[in-house]
């Protein structure tokens, strides 16, 4: 459709006869995204009365809402492999205007102040001592303690400006820097705390990044599986994927509209989970 008969069909969102305004919504939302700019703009027409203005942000949010579930499913089907656009994708459902390259950049500007810092042949102790230095005594990166549930510690725009995240956010934040710099840092999944993982041949140890990249040790999660009564699981100690990732982003979502009774967005969230699983 052209310009023109995009314009003519949105007219007709509040046509007299029900059934034809139906069928022009059903028509909208078969074209997607590409229709959302023609109605911003006709939500801007200071003419329309109150209701068509609501239908129009509900048609607007369905689109975006379809836009999420296209971009995480086309990253599956691709392999996962890029993280930064599994969380990039992540974001758009909450700020549809994001742009990836404005992450990348925002990424971009901590690995150079890292890389500064480094310097070739460093162990890989102090490797993360530069990290941690950097990270979190220069740039100030933390745990959002005080809204530790809030839906914007997923959104990792949002952790970037702030600089308060939760733990797989700070993590992801920390993993992509560090990988950049040919350091072997990974996620694992462990219960109700995610962490990194450095691994390389028979060297390997884990890191707390919720905790200002406290270093701990195989025994640590141990002990910690045991005071959780749980039976220990490779998935507790080994590299987890970038897909695996993106899930538990999803379920942390869900979780923080769940505490704020926004039952909509938890169904939502919980149907692009389930696209991707």
């Amino acid at each position: 459709m052209n310009e023109n008969e995009i314009k003519a069909l949105i007219s007709l969102l509040d046509d007299e006869d029900q059934e034809v305004a139906t069928l022009v919504e059903d028509k909208i939302r078969s074209l997607g995204g590409e229709m959302i700019p023609y109605l911003e703009d006709r939500w801007e027409d200071s003419s329309l009365n109150p209701l068509m203005q609501r239908k129009i942000e509900e048609l607007i949010h369905d689109l975006q809402y379809k836009s999420v579930i296209e971009r995480l499913t086309l990253w599956k089907e691709g392999g996962a492999m890029d993280l930064l656009e599994g969380m990039w994708a992540v974001a758009t459902y909450q700020y549809p205007d994001l742009s990836y390259e404005k992450l990348r950049t925002s990424l971009d500007q901590i690995y150079y102040d890292v890389w500064i810092e480094f310097r070739e042949g460093l162990h890989p102790m102090d490797q993360v001592k530069v990290l941690n230095s950097v990270i979190f005594s220069k740039l100030k990166f933390g745990a959002n303690t005080k809204n530790f549930h809030s839906a914007n510690n997923s959104m990792l725009n949002i952790v970037l400006e702030t600089h308060r995240g939760n733990p797989i956010s700070l993590c992801v934040i920390y993993m992509l820097i560090a990988q950049k710099l040919g350091v072997p840092l990974y996620g694992v999944n462990l219960p109700n705390l995610f962490v990194l993982t450095y691994k390389k041949d028979n060297f390997q140890f884990y890191l707390n990044v919720f905790n200002k990249g406290l270093v701990f040790s195989k025994i640590d999660i141990d002990n910690y599986i045991a005071q959780l009564n749980l039976t220990p699981n490779d998935i507790f100690y080994q590299p987890c994927s970038n897909l695996d990732i993106i899930k538990r982003v999803l379920r942390n979502l869900i979780l923080a509209f769940e505490k704020t009774g926004d039952d909509d967005r938890v169904k939502e969230v919980e149907h692009i989970l389930k696209a991707i699983s």
